[in-house]
């Protein structure tokens, strides 16, 4: 990646619904490498491809050596069926291959990106929200090693999601194949510290980058989303709890004088605060055009993202106030291996083992404690 800023080709409500969706001339402007911002991230799961192509027309006339691009790959739009609010499945789904066909699935997937992207390889390419066997499987490593070493990705790495979690799964990730991860995606910012927080030691040992999303929280540190807002019944933010508004607002009124203390934007608030903690090397924040004749340009958004310093901003006090106010921890059902998950193992979720037990362990990490819903009154 180029830079400490990134922007992706969920921005915009075109491909995630967020906000109002923007027309293509808007949506390609916005993720255009350029005026401050070096590094595009897409997916080739957004629209089954067409997020890529899209991607694609912004990236046309402008000098390859002056941004970075990262892909994404994971779900099986070519073979799979989509099931519902779930999407597609993932790749490594039983129903679709075994193991030994991973790598040759992996190939078609990142051709086919690179070729709708225009581009001849990616700066970064990252294993998209991957389920247990993604996480795990030699298979799949050895073919992300070998896709890197034939160039068609400079550096590759893991993005696990779309929810918050997948913590001790990541870790082990690290623990299995960190010689060859280069940088992990995770959910991060001052109102969701919990539970990204937990695997960024983990990545600092193996020599991982970080790159955070989510860090706009919803688009609450975009300043534009206030109570009694209105959500469309599509909008991606439904799966939060009610009131994560109106307890938002109120701890980003408690912060705000340390944004104003440094000149600083809500957003531009929250990038810092990311980019204090030792592994964050990159943030890409949601850029979002709310509804409404007065809600903020989203391109205002863009150019507030594009400002942010890279060099350190917050005190230490400051930093540790910051994490009181936004303390999320047992706020929610996690996702990936976690003591609350019960039944059956599902694309998302499984249940604790002892080998996850003695990970935990050995990274000062109690999954009662530290991994279990625990304050359902907290958003």
């Amino acid at each position: 990646m180029r830079g400490h800023l990134a922007v992706g080709t969920w921005s915009g409500g075109r491909f995630m619904r967020f906000g109002e969706p923007i027309s293509d001339e808007r949506l390609e402007a916005l993720i255009r490498p350029g005026d401050g911002i070096a590094s595009v991230i897409t997916a080739d799961a957004y629209g089954a491809g067409d997020a890529d192509t899209l991607l694609g027309r912004a990236l046309a006339g402008v000098p390859r050596s002056e941004y970075a691009i990262a892909g994404a790959v994971g779900h099986d739009f070519y073979e799979g069926e989509r099931e519902g609010a779930k999407g597609f499945p993932r790749f490594t789904d039983p129903r679709l291959r075994g193991p030994e066909g991973y790598g040759d699935y992996l190939r078609m997937a990142v051709e086919r990106s690179l070729e709708r992207c225009g581009v001849d390889s990616f700066d970064l390419l990252l294993l998209h929200n991957p389920d247990r066997r993604g996480f795990e499987s030699p298979e799949v490593w050895e073919a992300l090693r070998e896709l890197r070493d034939e160039g068609l990705a400079g550096a590759v790495g893991l993005a696990p999601g779309p929810a918050n979690g997948f913590t001790l799964d990541m870790i082990g990730c690290f623990e299995r194949y960190g010689e060859l991860i280069d940088w992990a995606m995770l959910i991060l910012n001052p109102f969701e510290p919990w539970p990204g927080e937990l695997a960024l030691d983990a990545a600092v040992r193996h020599n991982v980058k970080v790159l955070t999303r989510v860090v706009d929280y919803g688009g609450l540190f975009h300043d534009d989303v206030l109570p009694g807002h209105r959500f469309d019944s599509h909008d991606h933010r439904g799966f939060r709890p009610s009131g994560w508004v109106d307890a938002g607002r109120d701890r980003l009124e408690r912060i705000r004088p340390i944004a104003d203390r440094h000149g600083l934007t809500p957003l531009q608030l929250a990038c810092v605060w990311n980019l204090a903690h030792h592994a964050v090397e990159c943030v890409a924040p949601t850029l979002i055009q709310e509804p409404g004749a007065d809600a903020k340009p989203i391109e205002r958004k863009r150019e507030e993202l594009a400002a942010v310093p890279a060099h350190p901003v917050l005190s230490d006090e400051e930093f540790v106030e910051i994490r009181a106010v936004g303390d999320n921890r047992g706020s929610m059902l996690l996702k990936g291996a976690t003591p609350d998950h019960e039944g059956d193992e599902r694309p998302d979720r499984w249940p604790m083992t002892p080998e996850y037990a003695v990970l935990a362990a050995r990274w000062g990490i109690d999954p009662e404690r530290d991994l279990r819903k625990s304050d359902p009154a907290r958003v």
